[in-house]
Formats: C-alpha cells, sequence, structure tokens
C-alpha cells in the first residue's frame, strides 16, 4: 500500500517523504504509516516551520511579525526563553529542566512538566523543531561561579564535570536533531572565561557542526530596571540558509527607560524590612571592604533608576538590591513579587514556590522582553525565507 501510494503521489510530495524518513532515520512505509496514525488519532502537533511552510503573519505593529514555528525549551529554568519565544509566535514542543523546584513552577505556568536530567534524555524519542533555545548552565562560567568554586578547589568552566560539560551534551542534541535556528543564552563571562579559551571552544563548536553564528551582549537595562549583561547566540544552519540568514540583533527599544520605581508593590509585608542585625552587618561589611580599597558591599537603589543584578543568592540577605524604606526603618528586600517584575515576568503568573526559592528561580532566569527581542529578530529571517510560489509556500532561495 504506502509503495503504491508513493509512485502516484507528485514528484515534489515524494521528495519530502523521502527527505522527512532519512531525518527520522527510518523507512518510507514506517514514516508514512506513522504519519497515517497520528492523522488518524486526530493529532493536533504542528509540523516544524521547514516541513509545513506557514505563511507568515503582519501583527498590528509593523514592528512585530509573527511566524508560527516549533521550538524545545532546554535547560528551560522557569521559562524566560519561552515566553520570549511564545510571544512571536513559537509553540513549544519539548522542555527540559533538572531542579524540581523550577519544575514546580514551569508546570505551573505552562501546563506541562519538563524532562529532567538532559543526559538522560532518549534522543530518538525527540520531536523535531525549528528553534532549539537553551539557557545553559552559567554557574560554571559566571564570575560568582567561578569564585566560589576556586574558593572551594574545585573546577569551572568546562573542567566542571557536573554542569560544564552540558555544554557538550548539548552539541550533541544539536548534531543529531539539526535544528534550523539554535538561540542560546549564557552570562557574560563566558566570553572572558579561562582567558577566552571556553568561548574559542563554544564558537568552535557551533561553526564545526555547521552553523552561522551571531552573539551580541545585551544590557537588560533597555528592557527592565536591572543592570543585566547576557550573551545571546544565534545560529542558522548552513545547509538551509546557506551562510546568508540576514540576522541581526534589534537595536534598544526607543521611549523612556524603565524606572525602579515602577516594579515596587504599594504595601510590602514589614518580614521583608532588614532586621536591625542584618543591616548593622551589612553596613559594617561594606565599611571593611571600602578601607581595603574594594567595591563590595550593598547596594541601595536609585528609585528613578536602574537596580544591580539580581542574582540567585538574594534570598541569603538581599544586598545587591535593597530599597530605601523611610527615614526611620532600615532598608527593605525585594518581595518575590517585585523580584518577578524586575525580571520582566508578568503578574498573572502564579508564584507556587517558597520565598527562598522563587529568589533562586528569578536569580537564574533569562528575562523575557529580552528573549522576546531576540525571538522578533529569528523570526523576521522565517518570515523573509518564505514566499508564494504558485499557491505553494516555499523557502526563498530552495
Amino acid at each position: 500500500m504506502p509503495d503504491i501510494l508513493i509512485r502516484k503521489i507528485p514528484k515534489a510530495l515524494k521528495d519530502w517523504i523521502d527527505n522527512q524518513s532519512h531525518s527520522a532515520r527510518t523507512s518510507t512505509n514506517a514514516f508514512l504509516i506513522d504519519l497515517l496514525d497520528n492523522a488518524r488519532q486526530g493529532s493536533q502537533r504542528q509540523l516544524p516551520l521547514f516541513d509545513s511552510m506557514p505563511e507568515p503573519v503582519e501583527t498590528q505593529s509593523s514592528n512585530n511579525t509573527k511566524v508560527p514555528f516549533t521550538f524545545c525549551d532546554l535547560f528551560a529554568g522557569i521559562g524566560g526563553l519561552r515566553l520570549g519565544l511564545e510571544a512571536v509566535g513559537g509553540d513549544c514542543v519539548f522542555s527540559c529542566e533538572y531542579d524540581k523546584y523550577a519544575q514546580k513552577t514551569y508546570q505551573a505556568w505552562f501546563g506541562e512538566a519538563p524532562h529532567g536530567d538532559i543526559r538522560e534524555l532518549d534522543l530518538t524519542k525527540f520531536p523535531d523543531h525549528d528553534v532549539l533555545a537553551a539557557g545553559f548552565p552559567c554557574q560554571p562560567f559566571s564570575i560568582a561561579g567561578v569564585s566560589k568554586k576556586n574558593s572551594l578547589g574545585r573546577k569551572h568552566g568546562f573542567l566542571d564535570k557536573t554542569q560544564g560539560t552540558l555544554f557538550f551534551h548539548l552539541a550533541t542534541i544539536i548534531e543529531i536533531k539539526r535544528p534550523p535556528v539554535i538561540l542560546l543564552e549564557n552570562v557574560k563571562n563566558l566570553m572572558s572565561h579561562d582567558k577566552g579559551k571556553t568561548w574559542q571552544v563554544i564558537q568552535d563548536t557551533l561553526d564545526k557542526l555547521d552553523y552561522e553564528i551571531h552573539f551580541q551582549v545585551i544590557n537588560a537595562a533597555d528592557f527592565v530596571p536591572q543592570h543585566r549583561k547576557r550573551v545571546f547566540i544565534v545560529g542558522f544552519d548552513r545547509k538551509i540558509f546557506k551562510g546568508k540568514s540576514g540576522f541581526e540583533f534589534a537595536s534598544p527599544p526607543e521611549g523612556p527607560k524603565p524606572k525602579f520605581k515602577d516594579i515596587l508593590e504599594e504595601n510590602p509585608e514589614s518580614k521583608y524590612t532588614l532586621t536591625d542585625h542584618l543591616w548593622n552587618y551589612l553596613q559594617e561589611y561594606a565599611e571593611r571592604h571600602r578601607k581595603k580599597g574594594n567595591g563590595f558591599g550593598f547596594g541601595m537603589t536609585d528609585l528613578e533608576g536602574v537596580s544591580r543584578t539580581l542574582s540567585a543568592r538574594y534570598y541569603k540577605d538581599g544586598s545587591e538590591v535593597l530599597i530605601p524604606n523611610g527615614s526611620k526603618k532600615n532598608p527593605r528586600r525585594l518581595t518575590p513579587r517585585e523580584a518577578a517584575r524586575l525580571m520582566g515576568f508578568p503578574d498573572h503568573l502564579n508564584i507556587v514556590v517558597s520565598d527562598t526559592q522563587a529568589y533562586k528561580q528569578f536569580g537564574n532566569a533569562v528575562v523575557p522582553p529580552v528573549a522576546e527581542s531576540v525571538g522578533q529578530q529569528i523570526a523576521r529571517v522565517f518570515a523573509n525565507k518564505i514566499t508564494k510560489r504558485n499557491g505553494c509556500l516555499l523557502k526563498s532561495g530552495a
């Protein structure tokens, strides 16, 4: 039956079936049977963009092109990259996150429990997708992470066997699944770690995988009232885009910059005000380091400006982002909701974990508006590669 069907269909469709079965490492018969079975069961799963070729949709703003595409959310955290990609038309078909508390938040927000350890994934069951998004672990490369590991006599970067090598698991997935586009995020220090050697390894690895690579350090202060510099890496499969994707990172948003005061709650609970003991300790600690010529200390935030970077250690003392609390009160720390707003997460997403876990999660998260800005530029590339020819949607230059 499948053999007869293949002989009777147009050549273009037969070529598509051959390519799909080859990519899936299965026979054409098995591929067709699986395809028909999915149709029989009424599967609603969206096919990858570069198979189904949906038409780009122009929204009311000419700056927002939405192109339906599929993506996987790896090292997902609480879904900062996912929110950004969904905002520009993305459909998440797979997610993976190791931390059980982040999994709890992710399930509450997106209605699905991410898969756990990326090292234990069955890649034969990994779905096809258009964009592989991954905020792979940054602690081995961050300034704070390196300092902590040095103090403990532990390895960092790619020598960290528990986290640093996860990049190579990611590279294996890219090699096997060949997503048309990859979107990676990490701390700015990734580029300078180990005198630039770590960054060179990452660039060389992605280049050998045959991806056209673009990268840029983006400060989230253009989107939220927080200094937060992160490197975004966007790669395009040269076999599909011929090394001419035309991708460019967007310019910072126009108009007034966000102000810290805009994220504050009106009546925060008194428990967020620092105790006399903690406030005295932070002041003494800052003074000791000031006398030594160091810059360590607390950060009292200008309500009309932006804060320091929110880190995963914020739950310990809140020292990097303190809020003036009037002349008669000690300063206070952010509430979890304010921490969410500082990162660009909308209020309708309920906080379902403890304050401690919430601070850790937001401190580790990707800023959704930044992810949306990068995702918008990826969507533009998709739209530019799709044209109408004789009533059929095809890739430009195919």
